[in-house]
């Protein structure tokens, strides 16, 4: 038999683990901004660039897929390779690869603070770079495809079927989810509105957790685990009924972050069970990889590499225990929109994501440097401080989210809610937010004593050079399965097969609930009352995505007592008719402004967006001076605007295309005429008139200035369904 030498292209392998190390310090560090904004709001005053609003997307951003990401890949080139015995496919595509992902997380550090979003979760960043992610993705997926078919194995092992299953759906997943109409080389629309928006979104951002967070980390779980341990994987068998009931039952559980929404009860219903049955796939690959570790104990309490594994791979059955628990309708009732769920997602990324990725990195570097850790030492602090950093993260956030649902929902004997004011929660849990910064600190320590860790590592041995190896040509082999052959084994040598099967396995669950919900128009009834909005509020809600206000406002009243009594009647499906995109939320660190038309006067907003706390003793929303500075608006391409619109439904005329920018003006001045009713506004104004003339300058007119465009969308929220006593104080 031929055997044949070659060298693993272990140059790659480095460019992936070093940008997985810078990009962890990057995002764990805005992370930590983003939780002292919390103590300070206004910290950065004055810089949009540097709000909560813009850090907060750039933050899930460079820790998913800059920190994350670029883990899987440097574990998926390493692994993939040994266990094809085979060299990377093309070493052009695997450096485009590194390079074409690296511009992908530039572009978004650079358009994300600028303001430039669809958005949406997980998926913020705009069109040209959706389309980049893709035919990068697809650069990726040739080469891992390719390696497969040149390999020297024969049966592609349990960690390679992870890897398909991730290319293909995560490729399916990002399509069409990311399907928009652009307006401008950094501006789109979603080509979905309301309710179906919110789906295929959910859809996209569940299975994102599940399909970029999870099945590339188990494969990675499923190869450096029982190889750090030199055990072999504890069941086969399980790892067979593992990997197909997880892939097939994940696509289906997106709704269950939509439930007691306007989103059909069928859809809500099917995401809760679905999401039900998660739990054992899910512990049966936890109970694989703990398992795998039987007999080695002893050698877990020494050795700071297992110690990573053992935590993340708890951590990884704890999120997802918890995670069907709060898809279940009376669970959810109480956590959603509350800091719970930042505890929940937290556990996972913290533990299961971070532990995973630095056990991973203690164990390449040193054998792709050929010597030993600097400091066994340091790696084992490193474990004691990130493990007690998560503890201190995650418990404050369990505590305030249970305080959060508990006040929110209380009421006197008379029927009135006890905390009528949503800013008594708020002040509530300020010390749990001073504890999150704590644990944030002490976790992002422990990233640094790593980045120390492996730079004196590096210093200490030999450069990391390609490795040489040898293994047999793979041999032609039959279709047919051989006598006593399983039917999986038989699959294992069959890659294509496998792949288009994994493929079906995914589509399902996403066919079955998103068609009917796109192509059934009665599934989203209509409200003849809700019209599509104003340029003017176009504009305005344009703003107030780039500001990031999703990020702390829900738009979306449920049905409980104590939310009807707070914001208004429950969400209707009709209300969402016009929204691309739909801005639901995730999180309520301020009220549901879906009913707050009406409810305050213009002078209030204005007032409120300049100071926050001059109207509200205590928040901690930080102000938006720059609206008030910046000259109106992006009025050049409002027709270009309304025309995308027009082509996704909104039912825009061609007059009033055309007369957009004087039903801007008459619509603008109407507010600033409203604001000179607050006398201390006059007298501002005024002097501000005084100084511009001083300086020369040009004056701009407050109807021509961002911050009346904002007024007038918060105006527009729950008016087109208003009824009495609609807004509540």
């Amino acid at each position: 038999m031929e055997v044949q030498q070659f060298y693993y292209d272990n140059k790659i392998v480095k460019k992936f683990l070093y940008a997985t190390i810078l990009f962890g310090v990057v995002g764990m560090l805005v992370g930590l901004i983003l939780a002292i904004m919390f103590l300070f709001p206004n910290i950065t005053d004055g810089i949009p660039w540097l709000s909560f609003g813009r850090l907060r997307p750039l933050h899930t951003n460079a820790v998913i897929f800059a920190f994350v990401g670029n883990a899987i890949f440097a574990g998926v080139y390493y692994s993939l390779q040994r266990l094809l015995k085979a060299r990377m496919f093309s070493d052009f595509l695997s450096n485009l690869h590194f390079w074409g992902w690296q511009l992908i997380i530039v572009s978004a550090a650079i358009t994300l603070p600028l303001g430039f979003t669809t958005s949406k979760e997980y998926a913020e960043l705009e069109w040209p770079i959706d389309i980049a992610i893709a035919l990068v993705w697809v650069v990726f997926g040739i080469n891992m495809i390719g390696t497969i078919l040149k390999r020297r194995e024969r049966h592609l092992y349990v960690a390679i079927w992870f890897y398909i299953a991730t290319f293909v759906t995560v490729a399916v997943l990002h399509i069409f989810n990311s399907l928009e109409l652009p307006v401008s080389a950094l501006k789109s629309y979603s080509a979905y509105a309301g309710v179906q928006d919110a789906l295929v979104q959910w859809w996209y951002g569940h299975n994102a957790v599940a399909f970029f967070l999870t099945t590339p980390f188990l494969g990675l779980m499923y190869y450096f685990v029982p190889k750090a341990a030199n055990r072999p994987v504890y069941s086969y068998r399980l790892s067979i009924v593992h990997f197909w009931s997880l892939i097939f039952i994940y696509i289906w559980a997106g709704p269950h972050h939509l439930l007691y929404s306007a989103l059909p009860n069928w859809a809500q219903n099917l995401g809760v069970v679905f999401s039900v049955m998660l739990i054992a796939p899910s512990w049966g690959g936890m109970i694989n990889g703990l398992l795998t570790l039987r007999g080695v104990w002893d050698k877990v309490r020494e050795e700071p590499i297992l110690k990573f594994f053992v935590v993340a791979i708890t951590g990884y059955g704890m999120a997802t225990f918890e995670g069907p628990m709060l898809s279940l309708k009376n669970v959810n009732a109480i956590a959603h929109y509350t800091d719970w769920i930042i505890a929940h997602v937290h556990v996972g990324a913290l533990a299961w994501n971070g532990f995973m990725a630095f056990g991973m990195m203690y164990w390449l570097i040193p054998r792709m440097t050929k010597g030993p850790l600097y400091s066994t030492k340091l790696a084992n602090f490193h474990f004691w401080i990130g493990s007690l950093g998560i503890i201190l993260y995650a418990l404050p956030m369990y505590v305030a989210g249970f305080t959060q649902a508990s006040m929110w929902k209380q009421f006197n004997p008379d029927g009135t809610l006890v905390y009528g004011n949503f800013l008594e929660t708020v002040k509530e849990i300020i010390p749990m937010y001073a504890m999150r910064a704590v644990g944030g600190t002490m976790y992002l320590a422990g990233m640094l004593v790593l980045v120390y860790n492996i730079i004196m590592t590096v210093r200490a041995n030999q450069t990391v050079e390609d490795e040489l190896a040898q293994a047999p040509a793979l041999q032609p082999l039959t279709n047919q399965r051989l006598k006593g052959e399983h039917w999986h084994a038989w699959l294992e040598r069959r890659p294509i097969k496998l792949t288009i099967f994994a493929l079906v396995a995914i589509l399902i669950g996403g066919i079955i609930q998103i068609i009917p919900t796109i192509m059934v128009k009665s599934n989203i009834p209509t409200i003849a009352a809700v019209k599509p909005y104003t340029p003017l509020e176009l504009e305005g809600r344009d703003l107030y995505i780039r500001e990031g206000c999703v990020g702390c406002h829900s738009q979306n009243v449920r049905p409980f007592r104590s939310e009807v009594e707070r914001y208004g009647p429950q969400s209707k499906a009709g209300e969402f008719v016009y929204d691309h995109p739909f801005l639901w939320g995730s999180k309520r660190t301020g009220p549901d402004l879906l009913r707050l038309g009406g409810k305050y006067n213009d002078n209030w907003h204005f007032n409120h967006m300049w100071d926050p706390q001059s109207i509200s003793a205590g928040s901690i929303m930080p102000a938006y001076k720059w609206l008030f500075d910046n000259k109106a608006m992006d009025i050049a391409n409002i027709e270009d605007k309304m025309h995308v619109m027009q082509k996704l439904g909104v039912p825009y005329t061609e007059e009033q295309i055309a007369g957009a920018k004087a039903a801007i003006k008459e619509q603008s001045m109407k507010i600033e005429a409203s604001l000179h009713s607050d006398p201390d506004f006059v007298k501002s104004y005024e002097e501000s008139k005084k100084k511009a003339a001083a300086r020369g300058e040009a004056f701009v007119p407050m109807h021509e200035r961002e911050i009346v465009a904002l007024i007038a969308y918060l105006q527009r929220l729950g008016t087109d369904t208003k009824v009495k006593d609609n807004a509540k104080k």
